[in-house]
């Protein structure tokens, strides 16, 4: 027999009074802030729409109650508000604000459902929502811009079961997956998964052909820029940006020649440093070939002494400028990519790979990027010039999502009644009337 009755809490009372609690409040949600604001953004970017579209589906139409926008949308806004995992959604199903936000006037999909989902993903799958992320970053832009640095970079993603593609990675010194990001400033372009049982600039020579070339098609005469650590410095990689008019500034691991190359000006900043007990950084260039190369490339070289020693750092690249300012003005910028993957782990659960299948999960690391668009799309729109300009995308749930409130629905008309206690108003009223007017 169903239990009707409420469960009562009780808490410590304070001036006679008690202190109770049940859930019986009827429809509040503590996303009703969120819900409305991540609707808002995917209608004025078309994201998600545009998504379902360019994906097959199987299903017989007839016999399915969630349509695959409606099923999209309840995966990727629960990952911009805070849920991970696709059991969450049992509960959150019934979520009046959830429901509102993916226009639907009863329950949403069970968790079994958005499994469903997931596991039916392939490598077509991939390829279209890839297809669809780089075409709205083109479309983000009103004007043709002149210079485009893209920025790749390679991170470690742990897992804990029998998942397909996983490898013991002796660097990380446990069995992950490999993803490579690709990143435009703040824009994700690509967030691909990959075995760790590969050299860690595998398929970078592609994804950079494709990029530059639908890039190109947008823009003939834009500037492009590939930018990496030392681990995407490879002879095919250099030769082929030479080839094809890309500019090049990449790391280049230290070795006994390139550290002969810069001795003199190691030992200035060793003597300098030994005058003054400040750090020193000191920069040259130098013509350099490895053994692979088959033509001597410019080496810029950095000299820094401090009280821990001597820590000389390269980077090989193709522009012309003054060695300081390319390296610390250009080079060292890449470190905000770092980031962006922070983001993607640990805000939007890009590390949540726990499918037995491959494409489940590169489809998992998929919905996260989606969700990291929603949110870089608000911040890029909306928030420049407040508070929150720079803000990283937890903090954004925290101050943008997470805005509790009673939703009354009705025939007519469907109201969030916001906390009149919430602190950040003005600024949620200055993100919704800039998503309205773009």
């Amino acid at each position: 027999m169903t239990d009707c009755t409420p469960i009562q809490l009780d808490f410590p009372g304070f001036k006679r009074r008690k202190v109770q609690a049940d859930f019986s409040g009827g429809h509040v949600s503590s996303d009703a802030g969120g819900c409305l604001l991540l609707r808002q953004v995917d209608n004025h970017s078309g994201l998600l729409k545009q998504v379902s579209q360019s994906l097959t589906d199987f299903r017989r139409k007839k016999s399915c109650a969630h349509d695959l926008t409606s099923l999209l949308r309840q995966r990727v806004y629960g990952l911009a508000l805070g849920y991970e995992d696709v059991n969450d959604h049992d509960p959150l199903r019934h979520d009046l604000a959830l429901q509102t936000a993916i226009e639907k006037d009863s329950a949403l999909a069970s968790a079994s459902t958005l499994c469903r989902l997931e596991n039916r993903s392939d490598r077509d799958t991939g390829w279209a929502i890839h297809r669809v992320i780089v075409d709205g970053f083109v479309a983000s832009f009103k004007r043709a811009p002149s210079k485009l640095i893209l920025d790749f970079d390679a991170t470690d993603d742990k897992v804990h079961g029998k998942q397909e593609g996983r490898f013991f990675h002796g660097y990380y010194d446990s069995y992950c997956f490999l993803p490579l990001y690709v990143f435009c400033g703040e824009q994700l372009l690509v967030s691909y998964l990959r075995s760790s049982k590969i050299d860690g600039a595998k398929h970078t020579g592609a994804i950079l052909s494709l990029l530059v070339k639908r890039l190109r098609h947008a823009w003939p005469k834009v500037k492009i820029i590939f930018r990496g650590d030392s681990g995407f410095c490879r002879h095919k990689m250099l030769s082929w940006c030479e080839r094809n008019d890309v500019n090049y500034v990449v790391g280049l691991a230290k070795n006994k020649r390139l550290n002969t190359f810069s001795y003199e000006l190691q030992q200035q900043a060793e003597e300098q440093f030994q005058k003054t007990g400040n750090k020193q950084r000191l920069f040259c260039e130098f013509r350099y070939a490895a053994k692979s190369w088959n033509r001597k490339r410019r080496v810029i070289a950095k000299a820094e002494h401090t009280d821990k020693g001597s820590n000389p750092r390269y980077i090989v690249t193709n522009l012309d400028g003054d060695p300081q300012e390319l390296y610390d003005k250009l080079y060292c910028a890449r470190g905000d990519m770092e980031n962006r993957i922070k983001e993607q782990q640990l805000d939007l659960f890009a590390d949540r790979t726990s499918c037995h299948n491959w494409w489940a999960n590169q489809f998992r690391l998929l919905l996260a990027s989606l969700a990291y668009t929603l949110l870089e799309t608000i911040r890029r729109v909306a928030l420049p010039g407040t508070e929150m300009a720079k803000a990283q995308c937890n903090t954004i749930r925290l101050k943008l999502l997470k805005v509790g409130g009673v939703i009354v629905k009705n025939t007519r008309r469907i109201r969030f009644l916001l906390s009149s206690a919430y602190p950040y108003q003005k600024l949620f009223q200055h993100v919704t009337e800039k998503l309205n007017s773009t």
